[in-house]
């Protein structure tokens, strides 16, 4: 195309207009190259041009000339009415979309089939958008052009790619998925964080949780659209069972309360797990299970029938959901607590055998979803009348130790307490937790109890036990970043050659075939290495290696770690007290028993 001439200004005229003009009946480009490679005077064709297409309110025209003279180009003046009138139209048609009835969508309608053909022109796409982005069912065949064009797909608003996506999954799980990715990584950057003590897992309420960024993206792109929100529970089902990563099932049970907050009546209404889901978390905000909320989650789970079972398997997800896992044994131990001193029996207690209950099926729900068989889980009996009792009998002997070290000194009363409460823990307790999840879950939060407590004859009676947990529990990230922060706070232990031994060769060893062990590890190192005697520094050292074949996250905290011993630098400050950390049995209410 040949250079626009200049005006008598000595400005350029306004760009050529683009395609899709001339559909609506606009001279466009195509116009103004017929009448150039027609004419016999082309400066006399576009001044006839401009003067046919430019602004026709006579009073502007008169102030042309006058912007001419200011040096004003008329390309600016253009483009200025232009965004002006563009913006206002804008807001009419949101002031369109907000009514309701036939006459709105007859408006909308009719708006968008003249209107359309402008969409590839930029300057008047804002308003094709608007128009589309208010019209509730638009047709496939104005889809199927945003579809095809990615710049135009790029463009539009969220409302109308959700009607896109209901009929294109695959386009939907490509939006879904960086999201996921980063929902991910932001939960192992917690995990993994070994700069920052303070920065626990465990910490943020539900409420809190559910106003992150990915939770919130995903709950605009589903909108109320029951079939969007089907579909991202089916990636999250597939990405579980591909994994085994619970974090998805966190962002499951997020996803559903943060729809809950927006009152997404369409979803939230259909979605059997809602009112589950729901009142597990208010207990786990209000950190307590009381006697109305016992008694719904139980009916709940009671009034699951027959084919409807398919329904445990999206509840399974939401009691895997860490988070839960973390309310239930927190709330069953602080349960155990009141029975020992009140001297009752674990299996009269219908709380603890509800919490127990919950446990056993959001720890069944990866072989659930897997088999596809859609059964609750029965609790075994023997857990309640066998384990638990043993598991108390650790936790009375914490309790004589610590009363008997209040008493004035008596060396030889003293000694006879520790050595009768100190000994190895019951056969009860090993057998039981290499077979039974619920058990190993429930010896995993009393052995963070010992810890928060530095009780260290306690924990060096049950840590190692840990080693042989079902499944390997006991090396899952959200256990080992509570128990590795719980473990700085003992730094001083670490000097004694008994307690490295516990911490190191029978526990930690165990797991150091896995990455996520290793890095776990090289945080407790990198605040307690000082502390440790220098033959114990070294074997540890040599033992944390990584090898090409670990992961670029272990290397480098290994260099770094290494870097710092070799500077001799001093181990990073330690918070004085531990506040910041909840202590499993001090923060939550006892629950009341249900009658």
């Amino acid at each position: 195309m040949p250079p626009q001439p200049e005006t008598r200004s000595g400005s350029r005229t306004t760009p050529l207009p683009g395609t899709g003009l001339e559909e609506i009946g606009v001279p466009g480009q195509n116009y103004l190259r017929d009448a150039l490679t027609s004419c016999t005077d082309p400066l006399k064709a576009i001044e006839e041009f401009q003067h046919e297409n430019g602004i026709l309110l006579p009073s502007l025209r008169q102030m042309l000339p006058l912007l001419d003279l200011h040096g004003v180009r008329r390309l600016d003046f253009h483009t200025s009415v232009l965004e002006e009138l563009r913006d206002r139209l804008v807001t009419h048609i949101e002031k369109i979309g907000q009514k309701e009835g036939r006459e709105r969508d007859r408006k909308l309608k009719d708006l968008l089939n003249k209107s359309f053909p402008l969409v590839q022109v930029k300057a008047l796409r804002p308003v094709v958008m608007a128009i589309l982005k208010n019209t509730p069912h638009i047709d496939d065949k104005y889809l199927r052009v945003l579809v095809k064009d990615r710049e135009l797909y790029n463009d539009t608003d969220t409302e109308v790619k959700q009607q896109i996506w209901k009929d294109n999954q695959s386009l939907f799980g490509d939006e879904v998925s960086p999201l996921l990715s980063q929902y991910i990584k932001e939960k192992e950057n917690i995990l993994f964080d070994h700069q920052n003590l303070t920065n626990l897992f465990f910490s943020p309420s539900p409420k809190v949780r559910r106003q992150g960024e990915v939770v919130q993206k995903l709950a605009h792109m589903i909108g109320n659209s029951v079939k969007l929100y089907d579909m991202v529970l089916q990636f999250l089902r597939t990405l579980f069972l591909r994994t085994r990563n619970v974090h998805y099932c966190t962002l499951r049970a997020e996803l559903l309360m943060a729809l809950h907050d927006l009152e997404i009546q369409d979803i939230i209404s259909v979605d059997p797990c809602h009112k589950f889901t729901w009142c597990l978390d208010a207990c786990i905000r209000e950190k307590n299970v009381d006697i109305k909320r016992s008694r719904e989650l139980q009916g709940f789970l009671d009034s699951i029938k027959r084919g409807q079972e398919q329904v445990l398997g999206d509840l399974s997800m939401t009691l895997c959901d860490p988070y839960a896992i973390n309310f239930l044994a927190t709330s069953a131990m602080k349960i155990l607590n009141h029975i020992i001193i009140n001297e009752g029996m674990a299996r009269d207690n219908t709380v603890l055998v509800l919490l127990l209950r919950m446990l056993a099926l959001g720890l069944s729900a990866w072989n659930m979803i897997d088999s596809q068989e859609f059964k609750e889980p029965k609790l075994d009996p023997q857990v309640v009348t066998k384990f638990i009792p043993a598991l108390m009998s650790l936790m009375v002997d914490d309790q004589v130790r610590q009363l008997s070290s209040k008493m004035p000194p008596d060396e030889r009363e003293s000694a006879i307490t520790i050595i009768e409460h100190s000994g190895p823990p019951p056969d009860a307790c090993q057998a039981y937790v290499q077979e039974s999840s619920v058990a190993s879950i429930l010896s995993m939060y009393y052995t963070l109890h010992t810890a928060r407590a530095k009780d260290r004859l306690g924990l060096m009676r049950i840590l190692g036990t840990l080693a042989a947990c079902e499944s390997d529990r006991a090396f899952e990230d959200p256990f080992l970043h509570f128990l590795v922060s719980l473990l700085v706070h003992m730094g001083e232990e670490f000097a004694t050659e008994d307690f490295c031994t516990v911490v190191f060769d029978e526990f930690f060893y165990a797991g150091l075939t896995r990455d996520n062990v290793t890095r776990h590890l090289l945080k407790l190192l990198w605040y307690v290495y000082p502390k440790l005697p220098a033959s114990r520094l070294h074997t540890l050292v040599k033992a944390l290696q990584p090898s090409s074949q670990q992961n670029e996250a272990v290397h480098r905290l290994y260099d770094a770690l290494s870097e710092r011993i070799g500077n001799e630098e001093a181990a990073p400050a330690v918070p004085a007290n531990m506040d910041y950390l909840e202590g499993p049995l001090m923060s939550v209410p006892t629950p009341a028993p249900i009658h």
